[in-house]
This record gives structure tokens, C-alpha cells and sequence, in this order.
């Protein structure tokens, strides 16, 4: 099985080694990430310059681009054979709810299916120092699933794993994604020069937190899958602006 890796914290974070780990015992990792933080990119692609690919001294390839560059990159001009799937994590932080919107986790993870490959984004629920060995583990019991029995229709799953020991998890919900408060305010303050700057504010808390959604399965100890799409076409207003423009 090939197996292409990609993450939006870098090529050296602790996540992505952890999930390299894991996934070498299922098959043949290729790791083509950012060469910084790439967190909040969402799903952008490099247009205006051309990208450099190197390689660490671990193996891993870098690019001086997005996640979405590092997977495009990949597997339309890297790649000898397309893989068979592509795992972008371990994010060190949740991508739930409205997160996905600007998660470039989650984008690494879309690149891959928006170009035929199966794909899961991973992301551990935590702030502070953490164990990405429960994570990780979740991330290999999926990838051995698929293997096994592969899902029979395009697939983007995106996987938020609470912080935990992989024994003291209770298992995995299928969830939908929940929903946040709006953003709290953005953080003004100035330089060493005196100019004024801004910071963007945190994540707002969780609005829409109920039973069946990431939120909650992930509160409440569970690992949580929600399956995406990408047709953000909203059906239910087609009539509405139909009607609206006399058509």
C-alpha cells in the first residue's frame, strides 16, 4: 500500500514523525509536507512563484508552500504511482466544527480526494504538551480497515482524537461537524516601532455541541469521524433564488 503523508505544522513536527511511525508498519510512507507552520491555509494553492521540493536528513520531503501545494505537488508531478491514500496529520490541535473551513490539515487531506485518492485528516484534541501514540494508533486501525475492506465511494474522513492514552479511548462515533461561537476579537497591540498590529483572536467556543456532533464525541472520550464533501452548493435555495431573480 502506498501511503502519502502531508500535515500543515511543518515537516518536523512531532505529529507527522508519530504518524510516519505508525504508518510504516502498514505500508510504503512518502512524506512530502511544508517546510514551516502552514496552520489556517486552508486550502490555497502557490500560483504567483514555482515551488522547491527538498529533503531532510529524515527522509521527509519539504516544499516551501502550503499543504495543498506539498499533495498537488505529489502526486501530479513527484509520485511515480498514485497512492492509494493520503493522511494528513497529526495537527496538534483540533480541527472540528467551522475549523475545517480553514484547517490546512484538512485541505492536505481535500488536495487528495479532489485528485482521486482516498483521504483522512488527523488531528489530536489538545493545546499543551502531548502524546500523539493514540492518535496515531487510531490513524494505522483506519488505514489497516481500508486496506482491508476500502470504502466503495469517494472518501474524505476527518478524524479529531481526544487527548488520551489509545486504552483510555472509548472507541470512534461517526459524527457530523459541530458548530463554534464566532471568533473572539482580534488582539490589538503595537511593535517595538510603535506601529499598531493585530493579532487574529482564538476559536470561539463551541455553539452547537450536541450529541452527534465532534464536539461531543470527543468530549465524552470518543474519537470522532465525520465524512466531507466538497459541493458547497446550497440545494435547499436554489428555488428560493430562482424565484428571487423571477427565472
Amino acid at each position: 500500500m502506498r501511503i502519502l503523508l502531508s500535515n500543515d505544522d511543518g515537516y518536523f513536527a512531532p505529529g507527522l514523525q508519530a504518524l510516519a511511525a505508525a504508518l510504516s508498519q502498514v505500508g510504503k510512507v512518502t512524506v512530502v509536507a511544508p517546510e514551516r507552520d502552514r496552520s489556517g491555509a486552508s486550502n490555497s494553492l502557490t500560483l504567483d512563484r514555482p515551488l522547491s521540493l527538498r529533503k531532510a536528513a529524515s527522509g521527509f520531503h519539504y516544499v516551501n508552500g502550503t499543504p495543498t501545494d506539498c499533495v498537488h505537488l505529489a502526486v501530479t508531478g513527484m509520485l511515480d504511482e498514485l497512492p492509494d491514500m493520503v493522511v494528513s496529520g497529526i495537527n496538534h490541535g483540533a480541527n472540528m466544527g467551522d475549523d475545517t473551513i480553514y484547517s490546512g490539515t484538512v485541505a492536505a487531506a481535500t488536495e487528495g480526494f479532489l485528485l482521486g485518492v482516498p483521504a483522512i485528516a488527523i488531528s489530536l484534541v489538545a493545546k499543551g504538551a502531548s502524546d500523539f501514540s493514540g492518535a496515531a494508533r487510531i490513524a494505522r486501525e483506519l488505514v489497516e480497515r481500508f486496506q482491508r475492506d476500502p470504502v466503495k465511494v469517494p472518501t474524505l474522513l476527518n478524524v479529531n482524537v481526544p487527548d488520551l492514552p489509545f486504552e483510555q479511548i472509548k472507541g470512534i462515533q461517526v459524527t457530523r461537524l459541530g458548530k463554534r461561537h464566532k471568533a473572539e476579537p482580534v488582539i490589538k497591540t503595537t511593535n517595538p516601532r510603535n506601529d499598531t498590529v493585530y493579532w487574529i483572536g482564538a476559536a470561539g467556543a463551541a455553539q452547537d455541541a450536541g450529541e452527534g456532533t465532534d464536539f461531543h464525541a470527543v468530549a465524552n472520550g470518543y474519537a470522532s469521524i465525520t465524512p466531507l464533501q466538497i459541493d458547497l452548493t446550497h440545494q435547499g435555495q436554489i428555488t428560493t433564488v430562482r424565484d428571487w431573480l423571477g427565472k
